[in-house]
């Protein structure tokens, strides 16, 4: 088969429906598409959600949005694929949504106005910021001991305020 007959997910669910709250019945009769793990297979978005709630790690993830948003749909698709708390936008609240190929769905992501309010977030929740940079004084990341629950923040790329 080649690359452009491939296509993803499984068709309509064979044989007696699952009786479970979590399945979907629209995605039963139709088939699931959805790029998820065959564990979610037919599973709703709520419920998927609700599942991956409960195996959270402690860690957000922030970046700044002051003037583009190149990178921040691909930053919050691995924030989803390490399972984190949330991920957090400071600055514009518009971003393109299209480079997260819809995990935004699948974990929180919240919004900040200013640095000075994500802060005060993140200090009401007891959660250190850790600053990620490649500045000549930083410490590699694999070097430094990480707390279990922390946002790690993401500059702007450009004017990395």
């Amino acid at each position: 088969m080649s690359e452009q007959e491939y296509e993803v997910g499984v068709g309509p669910w064979q044989g007696e429906w699952p009786t479970d709250a979590r399945y979907d019945e629209e995605l039963l009769a139709a088939g699931d598409r959805r790029n998820v793990v065959d564990h979610y297979r037919y599973w709703s978005l709520e419920a998927i959600k609700a599942d991956l709630d409960t195996k959270r790690h402690g860690f957000h993830v922030a970046i700044e949005n002051w003037q583009h948003d190149f990178n921040i749909g691909s930053i919050v698709r691995t924030a989803n694929a390490f399972n984190a708390a949330g991920v957090h936008v400071i600055g514009r609240k518009r971003w393109n949504r299209r480079g997260a190929m819809v995990t935004d769905r699948y974990l929180d992501v919240h919004h900040h106005e200013t640095v000075a309010g994500f802060a005060a977030w993140a200090s009401d929740n007891a959660l250190p910021i850790v600053a990620v940079d490649t500045l000549p004084d930083a410490v590699p990341v694999e070097q430094r001991a990480l707390p279990e629950a922390c946002v790690l923040l993401f500059g702007q790329e450009g004017p990395g305020l």
